[in-house]
């Protein structure tokens, strides 16, 4: 047989699948109205439970895993367009409209900043880059950054959320969920730790060298190439370690810190650009504690902790699909105290204003067993 006239079968099948698709999902469709008549929910395990194992059987061995995957998408697509044809506007939409109306269309270029650290920090120049005139309030903590902002003493926080090479800043998601806080802008920065002492210090003179912890990550083969007998000492950010060199007695001592630094506290590089990647880059968050969208996002953080069951996260990562949402990120971590039990961030590329996005969070809200909203976005690059 020719391989025109296979296709030509192949084609033919295929009109019949859809047409039966198409009666399936408006069959579906009933389904839902009886379901909110009777007060139903939409998922129903057992049933979808009882209808694979019906398709495992009629498809046979070498069918079985393929026709569990088609049957398993056909399932999801039915529960998206019973939500779609059942919900009414959940409280997120609602928030999510009213940020929509409210917030101002143009960016603040003023605003009173928190950033944790010194002058000179990274998140300084994240902030400073993200408005053009910040009122930069710096705080020893990252918690303290969240509080100032609680208490009104500052309007926004910049403080970073993942590095590209060190990951993410797990700390940072943790508050952003307990705190209820929202992300209302992103930029990425180029990091580029130099190694710098006082002036007329010698790169051999060295005996410990004071940074953060993901500078010191960052930069762990420079260090290796250092010996053992050069003590690493990690604090709370990169500028505090390059003031604390500054106010140092000592000559033996340096700091792993931005350039910048270095005519901030008067200090000597003495090695630069000592990162292990060339292509070393933070991304900075801007946040606040209420839900402000600008114009332009097409964003959005979730944080969605999924039903402790064999292909959970294969059905949520189906929604994503069947609605054409690209995932930028996703990540899990496990539930303290809870075995066995993950939650995942993901960081979806979607404008705020898609009728699909609307569908995806109305339905992630009413069937996951948590889910946090975290945010509608733009990047600044």
């Amino acid at each position: 047989m020719e391989l025109s006239e296979l296709r030509n079968r192949i084609d033919e099948i295929d009109r019949k699948l859809v047409d039966l698709f198409i009666r399936r999902m408006n069959t579906s469709a009933e389904v839902a109205e009886y379901k909110r008549q009777n007060g139903m929910q939409v998922l129903d395990a057992s049933r979808e439970r009882a209808l694979l194992n019906k398709i495992s059987e009629l498809s046979g061995d070498e069918f079985e895993e393929y026709s569990r995957t088609l049957y398993s998408t056909i399932l999801e697509l039915s529960r998206s367009y019973q939500h779609k044809k059942l919900d009414g506007e959940s409280a997120l939409y609602r928030e999510i409209t009213n940020a929509l109306e409210n917030t101002s269309k143009i960016f603040p270029e003023r605003a009173t900043v928190a950033c944790q650290g010194v002058e000179g920090a990274y998140s300084q120049i994240a902030a400073e880059k993200l408005f053009r005139a910040p009122n930069i309030m710096f705080f020893t903590t990252w918690e303290s950054v969240f509080s100032a902002i609680e208490s009104g003493l500052c309007r926004y926080g910049v403080i970073p959320i993942e590095n590209s090479t060190a990951g993410s800043v797990k700390k940072v998601y943790d508050l952003m969920i307990d705190r209820k806080f929202k992300i209302v802008r992103t930029v990425r920065i180029k990091i580029d730790h130099n190694l710098m002492a006082k002036k007329g210090v010698k790169l051999s003179d060295i005996k410990e060298i004071v940074s953060h912890e993901q500078a010191i990550s960052q930069c762990a083969g420079f260090l290796a190439t250092l010996g053992k007998d050069v003590k690493i000492t990690r604090v709370e950010n990169t500028a505090k370690a390059a003031q604390m060199v500054a106010e140092s007695d000592r000559k033996d001592i340096a700091s792993l810190s931005s350039r910048s630094c270095a005519s901030q506290y008067g200090l000597s590089v003495i090695a630069s650009s000592v990162q292990d990647s060339g292509n070393n880059h933070t991304r900075f968050i801007c946040i606040t504690n209420k839900t402000e969208i600008y114009p332009g996002a097409d964003r959005t953080s979730l944080m969605i902790v999924t039903p402790h069951r064999p292909g959970a996260l294969y059905r949520m990562l189906a929604r994503f699909n069947a609605l054409g949402i690209n995932l930028l990120k996703l990540e899990s971590r496990p539930i303290p105290e809870r075995d066995f039990e993950f939650m995942f961030y993901f960081d979806l590329e979607a404008p705020v204003y898609s009728e699909k996005l609307a569908r995806l969070l109305s339905e992630l809200e009413a069937e996951c067993d948590e889910f946090t909203y975290l945010g509608s976005y733009s990047e600044v690059i």
